[in-house]
């Protein structure tokens, strides 16, 4: 039995979304581009493209990696997802949420990645901006090294 994703209540705005911004570039909506968005839009955690391809061919077969990097590649540009390099190899891909940060520790023997905020951090970096006069845009931060079942 083919089992379809129900798009959750966010999902469904972060679809429309996508959907205004493929109109705005003359681009075309399709039921696999939104398959693929969907996927994303609902997945935890960083997903590589293709661990996002396996995902979407469970539900449809048909879906080609080509149509994943192109998708992947509308979701970025628009803002909607963030692509992340954490130096083991693919690009991974996270949701953009508007007014929510979170930052990254990243084990480089397990690849296990943990986020975290941190008021004290974003305290602290916004102090130094201002000490030297910088107008901070936005920032990454990310933290290599063991998590606790690897440094055992």
């Amino acid at each position: 039995m083919d089992r379809k994703i129900v798009p959750k209540k966010e999902t469904r705005k972060l679809l429309d979304k996508m959907s205004e911004y493929l109109v705005s570039k003359g681009l075309k909506s399709t039921k696999q581009r939104d398959l693929i968005a969907t996927v994303i839009f609902e997945s935890k955690g960083h997903l590589d493209a293709e661990a996002l391809y396996q995902a979407a061919r469970k539900q449809d077969p048909k879906v080609g990696h080509s149509t994943v990097y192109r998708t992947l590649r509308v979701l970025r540009d628009s803002g909607m997802v963030s692509e992340r390099h954490f130096g083991d190899g693919p690009a991974r891909y996270e949701v953009s949420r508007e007014g929510e940060h979170h930052d990254h520790l990243i084990c480089v023997k397990c690849g296990k990645i943990v986020e975290f905020e941190n008021e004290e951090i974003e305290r602290l970096q916004e102090a130094v901006a201002a000490k030297q006069k910088f107008v901070i845009l936005h920032h990454r931060h990310e933290m290599y090294g063991h998590c606790a079942g690897c440094s055992k």
